[in-house]
């Protein structure tokens, strides 16, 4: 009987999914869970007429596998993670490879590599996006971790991604923990948009008072423009549903998230390399909010809500446009800032990202992917360079036809009293952004004054620093120069 191409330890709902897209697309799997009853039972269930074996222990699996020996890990992320690499290591050989499928840190997965290389193996750490839907019909890939691998695994990560215009959305990202990375870049954007959809709908139900019904006909509209995505599609698809009493399910739920703890990372990661990823880590504080959920409604008694006037009917349909271009340019400050924290981390542990093939990589299969993916990787096509996505002529312009109906919906949620933190917090970045002079120069007066921490002058050359003797100087500019 011949060898199976490739093992997967981990048979929750996204490995088997993984497992089933993989035999569909001809490749023979192993597979092997902790308890090999949810193995037998799948296998029994699912394998049909598929190329896929069972194993009752990870010697059987191993021995199962064609060399190099591939096998992907779809655990929880973490120590599980390092407890089955330690059990796998003294069963493989020279060249066998691991690979994580799940959502680590990217720098276990760095870590990862290096041990791995130094035991004579190879490790991939690889982002997988699109949920259960995508494990089984096309998710996307982002692998990382040592590029000797990649040849390897490059033919069945390919063939089961998903496909945009015939291209697969998977390619190689980088060394180290380059792909999960990208990945936790990827699922910080998933909270902005998250929060910044969420932000649009709470407008029109509590600013505006639309129904659940009249704010299903908005976004499925709005689907079929500059905003189709497939969080915008999912958001339409499930205001239609109703409870058992008829009413919106939606109504239903309790408005406390939750959240795993990947934009977690990336707002950490953007404090360390210090790049305002500001609407991300407002949508991670967003949800974190919201799970105060006692101490809020006994807030809104505190605090009760002025009574506004209600809008007429054509002042709420301009106010609903209104939104549609503030979601639109917030949604472009999300990426923005993204890209922004990618090409920081590059710099930082030299790696050579391809920027226009991860947007590739998004435009299907993943949660994030939207039309004007194709408008980032045109842009870094051209110019590869590119320092920020707000300098490429697309986003310019849509920024520029977009910002006064955007600082009108904002304005609207305060005076409305309604919270919009990543909207708003999208609004105040680009403000800075575009901001030729900003108040810094009175913070760093502070901080020589009270720390003696310097500053720069603008009639100096860059990198001259200068400390000013502020408590004895009797109010007159006392510098010297230090080198710094």
């Amino acid at each position: 009987m011949s060898q199976a191409e490739i093992g997967v330890i981990g048979l929750a709902v996204m490995g088997q999914n993984l497992v089933l897209n993989m035999a569909d697309h001809g490749f023979k799997v192993a597979v092997y869970n902790r308890s090999y009853d949810k193995t037998d039972a799948f296998v029994r269930q699912r394998v049909e007429d598929r190329p896929i074996v069972g194993a009752q222990s990870l010697t059987e699996l191993v021995d199962q596998l064609a060399r190099p020996r591939k096998i992907m890990l779809m655990v929880k992320a973490g120590d599980v993670v390092d407890r089955l690499i330690d059990d796998l290591i003294p069963l493989l050989s020279e060249g066998d490879i691991i690979i994580d499928g799940g959502n680590s840190l990217y720098t276990d997965s760095t870590r990862r590599t290096q041990r791995l290389k130094a035991e004579g193996l190879h490790f991939i750490g690889t982002g997988v996006s699109g949920g259960e839907e995508g494990a089984r019909t096309g998710p996307s890939i982002m692998p990382g971790g040592d590029v000797a691998a990649w040849p390897a695994v490059k033919p069945i990560f390919q063939a089961i991604s998903a496909k945009s215009d015939g291209q697969p959305c998977c390619d190689w990202v980088g060394p180290e923990g380059a792909g999960h990375y990208v990945k936790m870049v990827h699922n910080g954007i998933e909270y902005g948009d998250m929060q910044l959809i969420a932000e649009a709908y709470h407008l029109m139900r509590q600013g505006l008072g639309l129904s659940v019904d009249a704010i299903q006909a908005v976004f499925a509209d709005w689907n079929q423009g500059v905003l189709d995505s497939y969080l915008i599609e999912i958001t339409a698809e499930l205001l239609t549903f109703k409870d058992d009493d008829g009413e919106p399910l939606v109504d239903k739920i309790l408005d406390a998230a939750g959240q795993k703890g990947t934009g977690k990372w990336t707002g950490i990661s953007s404090l360390e390399l210090g790049v305002p990823v500001t609407l991300i880590t407002e949508s991670v504080y967003a949800r974190c909010l919201s799970a105060l959920k006692s101490e809020r409604e006994e807030a809104a008694q505190r605090y009760p809500a002025s009574e506004v006037p209600p809008l007429s009917e054509s002042e709420t349909r301009a106010m609903i446009a209104a939104l549609h271009d503030a979601l639109y340019a917030s949604k472009i400050m999300s990426y923005a800032q993204g890209y922004m924290l990618m090409r920081e981390a590059a710099s930082e542990f030299d790696w050579d990202l391809n920027y226009g093939g991860i947007a590739l990589m998004w435009r299907g299969g993943c949660i994030i992917r939207s039309r004007f993916l194709e408008n980032i990787k045109q842009a870094y096509d051209q110019n590869p360079s590119l320092n920020n996505l707000l300098q490429a002529e697309f986003f310019e312009q849509a920024v520029k036809q977009s910002e006064s109906n955007w600082r009108k919906a904002v304005a609207f949620a305060v005076t409305q009293g309604l919270p919009v933190p990543a909207m708003s917090s999208a609004l105040a970045f680009f403000d800075g952004y575009r901001s030729a002079r900003l108040p810094a120069n009175l913070l760093q007066a502070q901080r020589d004054y009270f720390g003696a921490h310097t500053y720069e002058r603008i009639d100096a050359p860059r990198g001259e620093r200068f400390h000013t003797d502020w408590i004895h100087s009797g109010g007159h500019a006392q510098s010297g120069s230090y080198e710094v």
